[in-house]
């Protein structure tokens, strides 16, 4: 039998050999390292930039001496719809020798919010985004999910966002009124939901195990007296401008007012989670009201009465020289020197209700019509009638 010997490996040529392949492995990443840095200084030195652009699966390099990322895109011929989002932004300056281009392609996606089906396109990829993008008003309690769609067909899309809206009721929670939100389904899971622990000596307007429903008021109180505030309406002033030139019922706004708004704190007392006391202790108004002007038609039909039209004339000749607007200072009003008491028994609506010399010239002719239909104008105007009979008028 014929024995071969061979040679074994010492520790030491072992050791020998994995330095050689180290040396040789650094060697190579400093090599790889300098070809690349000698790559960057020299497309700085051209004015060029180096793109490595990821589209979906794919990488593609691209040299370009474009100002922008869009129009370096452009360039090298890769097309955007108007929904796909590039990151860094299309009109990013470019400046410097190298950039990673993640392009993020806008897909069609389903959005199902309450029973309604509505399509956008969207290159994101969280319901959030996606939410955002289709400009829809969520509150933080509301549930937004991804879901791939079972009827691609009916949807028109591969995913759908699927929208569950939260509960809207009123929270009355100590005192402070809100608009607020759940996904609970009764009051005592809604109050978990809001971290919210009633002490030994609270109240609920309603059973904990009461369902929530929209529109629903729950209120939790502390017995005994403490404050609330509460944001309320300050009503704008109206101003109407009457017009003799427009038919009654006619009402143009010419300004447009805006209510205001205060905050007025109340010291309340309960018991029971009843209020059996309420006192104010504090107003302040947070918002001015603004006063709207509205121009109303005014306009009113003559269809004079006892006196023919020279005899009416002449008697508010004399009494004012047909001033409709007189105001003598002595209680008496308008052409004819109505007494308010007088005027509201026999003036026309809607002039009744304020002054005589406020009233058209028209209305106050038809009011002393009305007024010498039941009395003599000897007895309601016995110095102008002694005048008018003089001149032969009556």
């Amino acid at each position: 039998m014929i024995q071969i010997n061979r040679p074994l490996l010492t520790r030491g040529k072992i050791l020998t050999i994995c330095a050689a392949l180290f040396v040789l492995m650094m060697v190579s990443v400093v090599t790889a390292k300098v070809w690349a840095a000698d790559s960057t200084s020299n497309a700085s030195r051209s004015g060029k930039h180096i793109l490595t652009v990821y589209d979906g699966g794919e990488q593609k390099g691209v040299l370009t001496d474009a100002a922008t990322l869009g129009e370096a895109l452009q360039q090298a011929g890769i097309t955007l719809d108007k929904n796909d989002v590039t990151e860094p932004r299309l009109d990013e300056e470019l400046v410097a020798a190298n950039y990673d281009v993640n392009i993020y392609r806008a897909r069609p996606v389903a959005v199902v919010d309450e029973g309604q089906l509505t399509k956008v396109m969207s290159p994101y990829r969280t319901a959030k985004q996606i939410a955002a993008q289709a400009e829809l008003d969520l509150n933080d309690e509301d549930e937004v999910t991804i879901e791939r769609s079972d009827d691609i067909v009916s949807d028109g899309a591969f995913e759908k966002l699927v929208i569950d809206r939260a509960t809207e009721f009123t929270f009355v929670f100590y005192g402070k009124k809100s608009q607020s939100f759940t996904q609970a389904a009764t009051v005592g899971e809604m109050l978990k939901e809001k971290d919210i622990t009633p002490g030994p000596d609270d109240t609920l307007s309603v059973a904990a195990d009461t369902p929530i429903t929209p529109g629903m008021t729950v209120e939790l109180w502390r017995n005994g007296k403490q404050t609330v505030t509460e944001e309320q309406v300050i009503k704008m002033p109206v101003e109407e401008i009457k017009d003799t030139n427009r038919e009654p019922g006619y009402r143009e706004v010419k300004t447009t007012g805006k209510d205001g708004k205060k905050n007025v704190t109340y010291e309340i007392e309960m018991r029971n989670g009843q209020e059996v006391a309420r006192k104010e202790v504090a107003s302040v108004t947070i918002e001015e009201p603004v006063k709207q002007v509205v121009i109303v038609g005014a306009k009113f039909n003559y269809t004079g009465g006892p006196l023919n039209e020279a005899q009416i004339t002449a008697l508010g000749m004399c009494e004012s020289g047909m001033t409709a607007t007189r105001n003598s200072g002595n209680g008496f009003y308008g052409a004819f020197q109505f007494m308010p008491s007088t005027w509201r028994s026999v003036a026309p609506a809607p002039y009744n209700g304020g002054m005589p010399h406020e009233a058209p010239l028209e209305a106050q002719k038809q009011a002393v019509q009305t007024l010498l239909s039941r009395s003599s104008i000897h007895t309601q105007f016995p110095g102008c009638a002694r005048k008018m009979t003089a001149q032969g008028i009556l």
